[in-house]
């Protein structure tokens, strides 16, 4: 009796444990079997990716202008803050104007006896146009009377015109500013001797709102952007600051050289670019991004997701049936932090770019898409019934 008791102890035993370790097999996993790894994903779509080059270019003034000293004379004052702003046509240096002044009451003296001389010279032929029909006088008298009123005609324009030639060069005396722009540096002091011989360079203005960005880029390389991109597509140019710091005004490309230059078989491109706060200055060398057209129907591949080994790069796709699936790409260059690629991936592929230790060819993976910020969002888990305690794994 007491036997019995014991064998159908040992029988109730093994069946409970039986059960519960039925009961703690998960749901949809038969047998008690893993479920499927949980990966990242982006799903492929065709976009339109500028296209385009990151160089190196350097600043330069919109326009720039020298300004000279047009007549002789010794330099009195400057009449500007070096550095600062200056408008069209104000004074900038003043040069001593007696000599010139002297030189205006000279031709105004000369036009006054030129004046004088014309008006007794058309007098004299006054009379000899009465005197000569009636034989007063005789032909060759008649013909120098009305040559003299007509040179002495002439001679007051002559000294009319340098009246007014000297009045421009006492003009010239205030040296102002051919264009609005910023003004440099005084090249000549005050008390110097300018203008003896020669137009001395006195400073120089310089128009830094808007500016010109200059760079060049290899023949080879141009031919390349221009195949790949429509030519209907905006063409514009970002500036990378020495700091590192983007500048908040695009470029807009406004030259395109047709000549390669032989020495380093580049073409030279020069773009726009505003400066209204003054902040970009002459000479300064910056990074350019030069977007030149747009590429059609490209898409846009994380580096993460990529791979590559002896037959090339790939990437993994989670297919429509739910397995991993090796997918061979051809990449045609970076963009960022992505690389673009035309051959190799479909619209709406779900390419893998995160948990690929846990993708293996052939194998079922869940698929989760990935944030804009590249963190992965995981399935919400379901919430377990009132009552009902959570369910918990070990180990």
């Amino acid at each position: 009796m007491h036997r019995s008791l014991v064998v159908l102890a040992l029988s109730t035993a093994l069946f409970a444990a039986g059960c519960s370790k039925d009961e703690a097999a998960p749901a949809g996993a038969p047998g008690g079997g893993m479920p499927p790894p949980e990966v990242g994903v982006v799903v492929m779509q065709p976009q339109d990716v500028p296209v385009g080059k990151e160089l190196v270019g350097r600043l330069s003034s919109f326009r720039s202008a020298d300004v000279r000293a047009r007549v002789p004379g010794v330099l009195q004052r400057r009449l500007y803050d070096e550095g600062s702003d200056v408008r069209k046509g104000q004074p900038l240096f003043q040069i001593d104007p007696a000599q010139l002044s002297a030189a205006v009451s000279q031709a105004r003296a000369s036009l006054a006896q030129a004046q004088a001389t014309a008006a007794n010279a058309a007098a004299f032929a006054d009379r000899a146009r009465g005197l000569i029909d009636g034989k007063f006088i005789s032909q060759s008298d008649y013909d120098n009377a009305l040559a003299a009123e007509r040179s002495s005609a002439a001679a007051v324009q002559a000294a009319r015109a340098a009246l007014q030639a000297a009045e421009i060069n006492l003009g010239y005396a205030t040296v102002r500013a051919p264009i609005s722009g910023r003004a440099g540096k005084q090249q000549v002091t005050e008390g110097a001797l300018v203008g003896q011989g020669e137009a001395t360079l006195l400073t120089t203005v310089e128009q830094i709102d808007p500016m010109y960005v200059n760079f060049s880029m290899p023949v080879e390389e141009l031919q390349q952007v221009r195949q790949a991109a429509s030519g209907d597509g905006e063409r514009r140019v970002q500036l990378i600051l020495p700091g590192g710091q983007p500048y908040s005004h695009y470029a807009t490309l406004d030259f395109s050289g047709d000549v390669v230059d032989p020495a380093t078989g580049a073409v030279q491109l020069r773009a726009r670019v505003a400066n209204p706060d003054g902040v970009l200055l002459p000479g300064t060398f910056v990074s350019v991004k030069a977007v030149l057209g747009e590429e059609r129907g490209a898409f846009l591949v994380p580096q993460a997701a990529v791979q590559r080994d002896p037959q090339g790069a790939y990437v993994l796709v989670v297919g429509a049936d739910g397995n991993v699936a090796r997918k061979d790409i051809v990449i045609e260059r970076a963009q960022g932090s992505d690389w673009v690629v035309r051959e190799g991936i479909a619209a709406g592929d779900q390419v893998i770019v995160s948990g690929l230790q846990r993708a293996v060819p052939g194998q079922p993976a869940k698929a989760a898409p990935v944030a804009a910020d590249g963190a992965q969002q995981p399935a919400r888990p379901e919430q377990p019934a009132q009552g009902q305690q959570p369910a918990t794994t070990e180990g």
